[in-house]
């Protein structure tokens, strides 16, 4: 068997539904992209592993490698989409469409087309002459829980030295991003009727104390902590969505707010998280209601690689860009925990990425595998 060309490598992958989701009537298996790069790489002459992930099932990573010894790159990816309006695109999201000088299809620009340019560029490139490792990775569910990367984690494998994430960034490196947290505060308090407030405790007229304090903590963390590399350079944190109360006479017995943070690197989500806590258990005191906090998912930490490592200074190289900052989350902080310096680096654009009719430009092609060849070459030959 040989390595499909590169159109049609893409056109399978794209024909492959992967979708993820934390709702279960939209979450999908990424069992046939898993077994598209298998099939592929082992033609390329990759020794290929399928790792099925612990308590998920029908969802796999996938560790393709090449040559030995210490060093070495690795090219990552993630397998899935997030969900789709049907009716909102031109197309069947699940045929790649050619239209404009762009390739058409779910997962185009975030990010399948990766793994079917990293497959072209070492068509060129002889594995048995790699004096450091080459490995591809790819691994399942990073827009929704991040299990695939969280059960690498816990494998404590070393894998490389380096390594590149094929996100779109417009073939841009990007050496730093936020990190993402969600909290849901939920204040139980006591029904009654609303003609007499004192036979009940308003669990809606907390919520409003809760509020405030936490838009306060907002304007301290903001004052605190400031990176003028990122477009928006403080830490953020939205109120996303409350519900409380089911009647206009009834004293709301229940309330629930849950927020969304974006903390700048070096900013610890735990420490956020048990700062929030302590504020909130301090104002609550006395009041009569009960204060409850779930963290819904663990978060993404924020990512910062050093502005003088070796993969940024050789990525800046290869694509005359400085590297910057993004307030997208990534699975480079595993990666790093894992032991590797890691770059976010791709052909698609962010603004691509979970909208109708994405596409990835055809321009990008050429450029995306003279880069992937040049870091091949600099890292593994």
């Amino acid at each position: 068997m040989s390595t499909p060309a590169l159109i049609p490598m893409i056109e399978q992958l794209i024909a492959a539904p992967s979708v993820s989701s934390i709702s279960p009537q939209w979450d999908q298996s990424n069992e046939q992209v898993i077994q598209h790069l298998a099939d592929w790489c082992r033609a390329a002459g990759f020794r290929v592993e399928v790792l099925p992930i612990p308590g998920h099932t029908s969802k796999f990573n996938l560790v393709a490698s090449a040559g030995s010894g210490p060093g070495g790159l690795v090219l990552s990816g993630h397998t899935d989409t997030v969900p789709y309006d049907e009716q909102r695109w031109q197309s069947d999201p699940f045929r790649l469409v050619e239209r404009d000088n762009r390739l058409y299809g779910l997962g185009t620009s975030d990010m399948k087309a990766f793994f079917a340019l990293v497959l072209e560029a070492v068509r060129e490139i002889d594995l048995n002459r790699l004096k450091h490792p080459l490995t591809l990775l790819a691994t399942a569910d990073e827009e929704s829980n991040m299990c695939g990367a969280q059960a690498l984690l816990e494998t404590h494998r070393r894998l490389g030295r380096y390594a590149v994430i094929g996100e779109p960034t417009g073939l841009r490196p990007v050496r730093m991003h936020k990190g993402i947290g969600m909290e849901v505060i939920r204040l139980h308090g006591r029904s009654g009727h609303s003609s007499n407030p004192a036979l009940g405790v308003s669990a809606l007229e907390g919520m409003y104390r809760v509020i405030g304090a936490i838009l306060a903590w907002r304007d301290e963390l903001q004052a605190r902590h400031k990176n003028p590399l990122f477009e928006v350079e403080v830490p953020t944190l939205n109120l996303g969505h409350i519900h409380g109360g089911d009647n206009p006479n009834r004293i709301c017995a229940s309330c629930e707010l849950q927020i969304d943070l974006r903390p700048l690197p070096g900013m610890v989500l735990q420490d956020l998280h048990d700062e929030l806590a302590r504020r909130l258990e301090r104002l609550m005191e006395g009041s009569g209601l009960h204060l409850e906090i779930i963290t819904p998912f663990p978060g993404i930490p924020s990512l910062e690689t050093a502005a003088d490592s070796e993969i940024v200074r050789t990525a800046e190289r290869l694509t005359g860009h400085s590297a910057g900052s993004v307030a997208f989350g990534t699975e480079g902080p595993y990666l790093q925990q894992l032991g590797m310096e890691t770059l976010i680096l791709g052909p698609g654009d962010i603004d691509q990425a979970h909208q109708p009719n994405e596409f990835i430009g055809l321009e990008r092609i050429q450029p995306m595998l003279n880069l992937l060849q040049g870091l091949i070459r600099h890292f593994c030959l």
